[in-house]
């Protein structure tokens, strides 16, 4: 099952894709921008669907079920409960969960790759100083 949630975060509207199959649930967050009408929304959908579907589809699953359910205070659960009825997202905790660890991987990715960049960068330095190097002595 696919399913998108569009919500208000911060100055954006964000959408969530949710995929869930077989009590694991894969979730691809991207940034709207300026609130889309609906046009704009199947629009985008249109473009960009495919991408958003292998992207969610090539994220890491997380069970569903991943969160235990503990005992609240029944004041606390009341006023849990109005806060949910009031919010317009339909997003679950396991989606959360999901989308955090997409992030932490992305953030991972990023960071091997910066590093390998920067290594790749400081090897070209150290040549292009060698290279001066050489070229000094040759002058004398």
């Amino acid at each position: 099952m696919v399913s998108l949630s569009v919500y208000f975060e911060g100055p954006f509207w964000v959408g969530v894709l949710e995929m869930v199959d077989d009590d694991r649930i894969r979730v691809t967050r991207f940034v709207l921008g300026s609130e889309p009408t609906d046009p704009e929304l199947y629009e985008f959908l249109m473009r960009h669907g495919s991408a958003l579907l292998e992207q969610t589809a090539s994220a890491r699953a997380v069970p569903a079920g991943t969160r235990a359910v503990k005992r609240v205070n029944p004041k606390r659960a009341a006023k849990l409960a109005a806060r949910e009825a009031a919010r317009v997202s339909t997003r679950s905790t396991a989606s959360q969960e999901a989308m955090r660890v997409e992030l932490e991987s992305r953030k991972q990715e990023a960071a091997t790759d910066h590093r390998a960049r920067e290594r790749e960068l400081a090897e070209h330095r150290r040549e292009v100083a060698r290279r001066k190097r050489v070229e000094r002595r040759r002058d004398r």
